[in-house]
């Protein structure tokens, strides 16, 4: 059996996957794509060492912030933990918001490594003539015609002969439980905006190295508390505004991982009942007992 707890941020994933972890005698997988970064804790509602209750975690502050971390590398080492995990005879339980990590590992995505060749085949080329050699595909598909790396990378896949129509993933393990945390979209916002006047002052002391080192890697630049600082420190924005801008970006981006996980995944939605937060877990030990008894 594997679990993974997927919802939008600040719904309650990381309580509940520790939770479920002390019930199914459960090992956690980080499925946050910022999380994977040292550093990166309070921007990222990290977990702490408290709050694991001994539980072991995964993937989890595992590279800097100046090093390269791909969705291919996030595949190979989250396969590689779920098999360490059920040698070990206790059950994988994912959690976090990135979905398509999540999905780059349960489901039959194969990437291929990308080969120095493969980039110097185009490296003549401007981005118009790869955006001309991509549309005469006429794969119908949309795209970021502004980054290169993806330009050459989507170009490589259509020249393998990949298309939307054969994108058709299955699951690759067996007992696959994806539960989803919800609540209503008031109380979501409510906590978002909470959660950020509260981790403000620490966001600072946080972020205020990486800017004084002047590092505007992905990570840095990407996530939500972080790229919205800079200009803070560089007094182009006051810190009222820069607050209302990362709330406002974290209301977004719950809206874009409920769009995602509800057109990509099959997931079991659960409403969160944070006064007696024991009913949501109970609802979904139910939910998973009953899967299992039906077979």
């Amino acid at each position: 059996m594997i679990l993974a707890i997927v919802g939008p941020t600040g719904v309650g994933k990381t309580k509940a996957s520790v939770e479920l972890a002390k019930i199914y005698n459960g090992e956690i997988i980080n499925a946050d794509s910022m999380q994977i970064y040292k550093g990166l804790d309070i921007g990222t509602a990290k977990i702490t060492k408290e709050e694991m209750e001994h539980i072991p975690h995964h993937l989890l502050s595992i590279k800097e912030v100046t090093e390269n971390y791909t969705v291919f590398d996030y595949q190979k080492e989250a396969r590689s933990c779920i098999e360490e995990i059920k040698k070990r005879k206790k059950i994988p339980i994912f959690v976090g918001g990135t979905g398509y990590y999540l999905k780059s590992v349960l489901y039959d995505y194969k990437f291929e490594e990308e080969e120095e060749e493969n980039i110097e085949k185009y490296e003549s080329l401007t981005k118009e003539e790869l955006v001309n050699k991509i549309e005469s595909f006429e794969s119908g598909i949309t795209y970021d015609n502004k980054n290169r790396k993806r330009l050459i990378r989507l170009l490589n896949k259509l020249e393998a002969g990949w298309t939307p129509e054969n994108q058709d993933f299955h699951l690759l393990y067996e007992d696959v439980y994806l539960i989803g945390l919800t609540t209503e979209r008031e109380t979501l916002y409510q906590k978002i905006n909470e959660r950020f006047d509260k981790m403000i002052i620490p966001l600072i002391d946080e972020v205020k190295p990486f800017y004084l080192q002047n590092l505007k890697t992905k990570p840095l630049m990407t996530g939500i508390g972080y790229k919205e600082l800079y200009p803070f420190f560089e007094n182009k924005k006051t810190l009222v505004s820069v607050v209302e801008e990362c709330k406002q970006n974290s209301r977004n981006y719950a809206k874009r991982q409920y769009t995602w996980f509800q057109n990509q995944m099959n997931v079991a939605w659960f409403q969160v009942d944070y006064n007696h937060f024991e009913n949501t877990i109970k609802e979904i030990v139910e939910y998973i007992e009953k899967k299992e008894n039906e077979k």
